[in-house]
């Protein structure tokens, strides 16, 4: 773990509860040894707004990336807005309208079909700005362990096989992206290369780039960064094409944590805490994935004195994040701290209940907390009618 990251964060000093609080010198810290790949390998590195969009550290983020992937209009608009540099969109499907809107800011723009590129054509060859695209293929190579977050699952909507490639229509068509990661080292890159190459390798002399997508765990100890920068270094000799990685965990993993406070205390078997917070609204990979995150201080059932199970705000029977167990009693006003809360967790909230979205801070390299955003019932407000 990042000594200078996510314990550094007092959480007494958080400036709100619930809050994520974002550890700018250890997101420098991530952004460096991204830079460093990019410098060493000779490749791009784009931030995945899907995992890390907190636009209040972008000043910070783009002097060290080449730009950013959007995964629909919106998402294409905040980075054309709030970061600048090139600007990547792919998506498993467009409407005419989102095209459009795609078209007027995007540099690299990746189709999911070429049913989809024979149709939006049009619109791009109408543009006014000149714009690279590129076609999403599905290598057919499995190593994400959850079936929910594998694009290479069986009958996976996400690219093109080989049985369903239409070299006749690559006319236009400048790159192939692919996205076979999550969450995985550079062994599992090397394998899906592999795949790729044999099953696409064919066309790769027509091709200007080659997006190798995200999922790609550089930033994690004990991440082979040699490995992954030989595997690019290698395949730019081998097939004269500019590469391209995509990571939106990598940026954020071990920067931050969510701060939350003690409600109430219940008795149902155990002692239950709930909590200012909700898992299934808050932070849903909890629900979803499903994983058990880490607090400080605490650890499994029964390891320490006093275990509670840890209970969110919301009216939904399963919104629990887990069973821990703590050194002293838990009491009315005590703070939790979740770690490793940056990623995955601020793009994917919901107002269910009307529950208040956590605020959102930095804490900057000299120690200052700064609130930047804080959800009023506006937020809840507007997104309904």
């Amino acid at each position: 773990m990042n000594g200078k990251g996510m314990h550094a964060i007092e959480a007494d000093k958080a400036p709100d509860s619930p809050c994520w609080v974002i550890d700018m010198t250890a997101l420098e810290d991530n952004l460096k040894i991204l830079k460093r790949v990019q410098d060493e390998a000779g490749c791009k590195i784009l931030i995945a707004l899907k995992g890390f969009s907190t636009w209040s550290t972008f000043e910070l983020v783009r002097k060290y990336v080449a730009g950013a992937t959007a995964s629909s209009p919106h998402e294409a608009m905040l980075a054309h807005e709030k970061l600048g540099g090139e600007l990547h969109v792919y998506a498993p499907a467009y409407s005419d309208a989102d095209m459009r809107e795609v078209l007027r800011i995007a540099d690299h723009v990746v189709f999911n079909s070429f049913s989809q590129w024979q149709r939006l054509r049009p619109l791009v060859d109408e543009s006014e700005r000149r714009v690279s695209c590129g076609m999403r293929v599905n290598p057919e190579r499995r190593e994400v362990e959850v079936e929910l977050y594998d694009p290479c699952a069986p009958n996976s909507r996400l690219g093109v096989t080989e049985s369903e490639f239409r070299p006749d229509l690559l006319q236009g068509i400048e790159g192939l992206h692919f996205h076979a990661l999550c969450e995985l080292g550079a062994d599992a890159l090397e394998r899906v290369l592999a795949a790729f190459e044999e099953k696409f390798g064919a066309y790769l002399p027509q091709m200007k780039w080659v997006n190798f997508g995200g999922g790609h765990h550089i930033t994690r100890p004990g991440y082979d960064l040699e490995l992954l920068i030989r595997l690019i270094k290698e395949f730019k000799a081998r097939h004269d094409v500019e590469v391209i990685l995509e990571p939106g965990e990598a940026f954020a993993i071990r920067t931050g944590v969510l701060v939350s406070t003690v409600l109430d205390i219940v008795q149902n078997g155990l002692p239950i805490a709930i909590l200012d917070t909700s898992a299934t609204a808050h932070m849903p990979d909890v629900l979803e994935m499903p994983y058990r995150p880490q607090i400080v201080g605490a650890g499994i059932p029964k390891e320490k004195p006093f275990t509670y199970r840890l209970g969110g705000l919301t009216c939904l029977a399963g919104d629990v994040i887990g069973d821990y167990s703590f050194d002293h009693e838990l009491r009315v006003g005590d703070r939790i701290v979740l770690l490793d809360m940056s990623h995955y967790t601020v793009v994917k909230t919901s107002n269910f209940n009307g529950v208040r979205l956590p605020s959102i801070a930095l804490r900057h390299q000299d120690g200052r907390y700064e609130l930047v955003k804080r959800f009023g019932y506006e937020v809840y407000r507007d997104r309904l009618s």
